[in-house]
């Protein structure tokens, strides 16, 4: 498998997995969780060709149809289930959490959709695989293991101000009673801050993120603390005047723990899509000229959890 390039002043965290050609990643917390099969797929070990080589799961972005179906058939059998089993986000970069159910296995890949502008996806059924996709933008995964929920979501720079990640928790309460204190979560492979160059604009939607967030204060101090993470800033300055470098990953870590998921059930990626633009997909990397990556969460039933536990 190909070394990637970790965040600096970070442990190890995300670890490379392979089934066949397909390579993809894993967070250790979510695999410790018993009947949970998760991903974030790889540019490797699919058959798309040139800027969308190779494992492209877009169907939107000029790739040829068949090649985007046969990757995704690689990665469902990669994951052990099938396309059939899998529904899709419809992403515009909205906070709109859709709750999915049997009767919407293969949207987005074999049938129509039906809906739009849905940026999140949470489900109790067993066997249906959420996905979500990236080219930069924040993966967000949640586990229930008190009611046996789960939910994925896409969370750019607008997603993470309007806070998607606290939206997903109270979602999860409102349809399963998820309590956020029994929650597990990952914040995935995603742009890191020293590649994210914004606008003052967009940094000052973060500042009154930060400034409304719960207890930002105390909750930058409990990361000091725990060295759990290595900045304390949302925003540094950027290479230019009127420029500044945006840290994605600690904001959504922030929202995370001001929805009152414990920050030992929290993993943060320390893996950069631009940073490594030749194993994951990055737009801002290629300029616009690229394939889209995906996220993976689903949970088994018994009799399947139990097949793979035997495989490990």
């Amino acid at each position: 498998m190909k070394k990637i390039v970790r965040a600096a002043g970070r442990k190890p965290v995300i670890r490379q997995q392979e089934a066949g050609e397909v390579e993809y990643l894993t967070f250790p917390l979510l695999s410790a969780q018993p009947g949970i099969t998760h991903a974030f797929s790889t540019r490797r070990g699919g058959v798309s060709q040139d800027i969308y080589a190779s494992m492209n799961l877009s169907f939107t972005r000029g790739d040829e149809e068949q090649r985007v179906q046969e990757n995704f058939r690689r990665m469902a059998a990669a994951l052990g289930t099938d396309v059939s089993r899998m529904v899709c986000t419809y992403q515009t970069h909205t906070t709109n959490i859709r709750r999915a159910g049997p009767a919407d296995g293969g949207k987005g890949i074999v049938c129509e959709r039906g809906y739009t502008d849905v940026d999140g996806l949470v489900t109790d059924a067993r066997e249906l695989c959420l996905v979500c996709f990236f080219a930069d933008c924040v993966p967000l995964y949640f586990v229930d293991r008190e009611h046996g929920a789960i939910g994925l979501a896409h969370s750019g720079w607008r997603g993470t101000v309007a806070g998607m990640g606290r939206c997903m928790v109270e979602r999860m309460g409102q349809e399963f009673g998820t309590r956020p204190r029994n929650l597990v979560a990952a914040i995935g492979p995603s742009i890191c801050r020293d590649c994210y160059e914004v606008s003052e604009e967009v940094a000052e939607q973060f500042r009154q993120m930060e400034t409304s967030l719960p207890g930002s204060g105390e909750l930058l101090q409990e990361l000091t603390a725990k060295n759990a993470y290595p900045c304390r800033q949302l925003l540094s300055p950027g290479k230019e005047k009127g420029k500044y470098q945006l840290d994605l990953w600690l904001a959504n870590l922030l929202i995370l723990r001001a929805a009152g998921i414990p920050l030992s059930q929290i993993q943060v990626t320390d893996v950069c899509t631009c940073c490594n633009r030749d194993y994951l997909f990055s737009h801002r990397a290629s300029q616009g000229k690229r394939g889209n990556l995906a996220a993976f969460l689903m949970m088994r039933n018994a009799e399947t959890a139990a097949t793979e536990h035997a495989k490990l």
